[in-house]
């Protein structure tokens, strides 16, 4: 292990609230990597802050008909409000629009081109002519060229999640004037990205930077690892750092040319991360290079898919271009969470907001945060809905967690006027985690620590759904502990063996407020009251504890005194899950009316054409296909080929190369993570050169538009489909 941390997760655009997405995706796998770091006794700097510059922030602005500052003013607030209110534990939440960020991202511009880092280049960009400005990438509206959506942004579409550029967008609009806008020579200086390209390949496959080992590649996510190789394939190309804009950083005055400059998001917003650090040093009187500087110190970047190229290539290239930097050791990027079977969107109001959720389920945010770490989307896409929400909350937190620690108080209460009581360590008992061993007192505190050792062990190879699992059956033991004993029965006819059961209940209860904190912190606040133990400060109390089950000895002292015991979580009624639905069936309603046309009258359905059926086959036919499900790994573009893309699949069991004719309708990098059917059993063909074992099965409409065929949210790989 590192002596220090330096964890960071996505700096979220300062224009809108939080969603159960941006949670899911970035900032729950975080706060639980770097509140179990700080339970271990580690040295953790955790930071973020809302990102105020960009376009989307002034196209927000001009829609609200208020001033950019107004608009981060306000949603830096509740950002960092809401983040409080569910329990996110930043050491520092910072802001871009701070003047110590400013100077921060300025400073970094001087260096890259103190280095050689930047080439000044004139290229043609779109200018608007009715506006009469230049308009950044969110200005411009145009077609997809991958999947024919008419509101793609100039640089991604928001419906295949392609990255883009201006130029590749067809019949550009601007979203100013609604004017096309024409091209028009404008001076920047460009990141030389390509000339990095060599020692990125080699750091992201091999985790290797000069000689020097940097991370360890099998400890990355496929996805992660695959789209970088991607895009490395495709070959790196010095990239623009600045732009025209009215608000933002701006390029350094005394650089010539520098008049109405900005820097560009990505030499501004991942550099909030070092400037919020600084930020941090100065209010607590600590050297923030130990935490940027030092080899002895491991960075690690939680985000979303949508930033891994950013993260894993030009991020570092701009920290390796500066000099001096470490490089990050992980970068544990999630997939997407789907809402209700669809995308979750900000724009269509698709969305479960985590600050109305906070106002509504006072006391019940830890069953958010339970629900969004088992559903968390760490390989592939997953799936929150409110009926599962309900079903999980009920039977999982309320019948398995709180009616444990709830019972081990209320029957010591009883029996043992609130203390624990002392116990026979040479009697045996039946265990929570098997019906046929019975075990002695100290038996079962080892057994305790090493489910300890294996949730930590989860956690740190960020597998946060394992570990919470892992948590969670601790709990379930101690359900059980109790059901095979039967302590109210056995009181009177066996007394020893009923303080034996109910003071192992209360070291459950102790240990499982400690390890449930970096899940559900606020449960671990009530759990600790309840046990009269004071909340956890994050100074190493877990490794304690560990030491101290290690050798056999209890965390609760004979005769301490407990508290009354209080309900930990309360069951949603059906009523409550219903009004959530009735809100988003509301929210479908309104944007299918925002899209009738004037008048209000629905257009008349154009009438779908359809592909004849192919001739009737039997059953046996059909059942000689194996069909599986896997993911996209990597692709890329074959060469002298106009349709055919080159992926590797995961099929859980072996990983597939397969030749698929789908490079018309999307690009390399759109695909990778996408979960896909495979026709596994088809005969291998040699194409250009290249075997391609199996085929991708795709939906086509009339207009020939192909559309991938997916099981559904966090299908495992490998398995049938019938």
């Amino acid at each position: 292990m590192k002596k220090r941390y330096l964890v960071t997760a996505a700096l979220p655009y300062a224009n809108g609230p939080l969603h159960i997405g941006h949670l899911a995706g970035a900032y729950l796998p975080a706060d639980i990597y770097v509140r179990y770091l700080r339970l271990m006794g580690k040295d953790v700097v955790f930071v973020c802050g809302s990102d105020e510059h960009g376009a989307a922030i002034t196209v927000k602005a001009r829609k609200e008909g208020v001033t950019p500052q107004e608009i981060v003013d306000k949603y830096h607030v509740l950002l960092r409000d809401t983040f409080q209110q569910i329990g996110v534990s930043f050491d520092q939440y910072h802001r871009t629009s701070s003047p110590l960020h400013h100077e921060t991202s300025q400073e970094f511009f001087l260096k890259l081109l103190e280095n050689g880092q930047f080439e000044e280049k004139e290229s043609d960009q779109y200018y608007d002519p009715v506006a009469e400005q230049f308009l950044a990438d969110r200005y411009i509206l145009g077609t997809c060229p991958n999947c024919a959506n008419p509101d793609a942004y100039g640089d991604q579409c928001e419906r295949c999640g392609t990255t883009l550029s201006p130029t590749e967008l067809i019949s550009p609009r601007s979203t100013l004037s609604g004017a096309a806008p024409i091209l028009k020579p404008t001076k920047h200086w460009y990141l030389k990205l390509n000339e990095h390209e060599n020692w990125l390949r080699a750091w992201i496959n091999t985790g290797v930077v000069d000689g020097q080992p940097v991370h360890d590649p099998s400890q990355w996510k496929n996805h992660v690892i695959g789209q970088c190789n991607s895009w490395l394939d495709h070959g790196l190309h010095p990239r623009a750092m600045t732009r025209d804009l009215d608000w933002g950083v701006d390029v350094p005055q005394q650089i010539p040319g520098s008049a109405g400059k900005k820097l560009y998001v990505w030499l501004d917003a991942p550099i909030g991360y070092i400037s919020a650090t600084k930020q941090w040093a100065l209010e607590h009187g600590k050297d923030w290079t130990n935490y940027w500087l030092e080899e002895d110190s491991a960075l690690v970047h939680f985000i979303g898919k949508d930033n891994i190229v950013f993260h894993c290539l030009i991020f570092p290239a701009i920290l390796k271009a500066h000099g001096h930097y470490i490089l990050p050791v992980n970068v544990p990027a999630n997939q997407f969470l789907n809402l209700e079977g669809r995308k979750l969107s900000t724009s269509r109001n698709w969305a479960v907001w985590v600050h109305e959720y906070c106002a509504e389920f006072k006391g019940q945010e830890d069953a958010l945060r339970y629900n969004m770490i088992k559903n968390m989307p760490e390989q592939r896409d997953s799936e929150f809905t409110w009926k599962g929400f309900q079903e999980t909350t009920n039977s999982e937190l309320v019948n398995n967690l709180a009616n444990f620690v709830h019972r081990v108080l209320v029957l010591t209460h009883k029996y043992y006027e609130g203390l624990a009581p002392d116990v026979d360590h040479d009697l045996q008992i039946w265990s929570g985690w098997n019906t046929e061993t019975a075990r002695h007192y100290d038996e079962e505190l080892l057994l305790l620590h090493d489910k300890l050792e294996e949730m930590g062990l989860e956690i740190m190879r960020y597998n946060f759904r394992e570990a919470l699992r892992i948590l969670m059956e601790i709990s379930s033991a101690g359900n059980a502990l109790l059901q095979f004993n039967e302590p109210w029965k056995a009181v009177k006819t066996e007394p020893e063996k009923v303080r034996v059961v109910l003071n192992l209940g209360l070291q459950y209860v102790a240990v499982l407020s400690v390890a449930c904190q970096p899940f559900m912190p606020f449960t671990s606040d009530k759990m600790r009251r309840m046990i009269n133990l004071q909340s956890l400060s994050g100074k190493g109390e877990l490794l304690f504890m560990l030491n101290e089950l290690a050798e056999g000895n209890p965390v609760l002292p004979t005769n301490h005194a407990i508290n009354t015991a209080e309900h930990l979580f309360t069951r949603i009624p059906d009523e409550v899950i219903q009004a959530q639905i009735d809100r988003l069936e509301a929210t479908d309603k309104a944007n299918a009316a925002a899209v009738l046309p004037p008048g209000g009258a629905p257009e008349e359905p154009v009438q779908a054409s359809y592909q004849a059926l192919k001739e009737t086959i039997m059953y046996d036919d059909f059942a000689k296909m194996d069909i599986r499900t896997g993911t996209i790994l990597q692709a890329e573009k074959m060469e002298k080929s106009k349709k055919l893309l080159k992926l590797q699949v995961d099929l859980g069991f072996e990983t597939r190369t397969i030749l698929s004719g789908i490079a018309e309708h999307y690009s390399p990098e759109s695909v990778v993570g996408k979960q896909v059917v495979v026709l596994a059993n088809l005969a291998p063909r040699v194409m250009m050169g290249v075997e391609s074992s199996g085929m991708i099965l795709m939906a086509e409409d009339s207009e020939g538009r192909l559309s991938f065929v997916a099981p559904g949210s966090a299908w495992p790989n490998g398995y049938g489909v019938k």
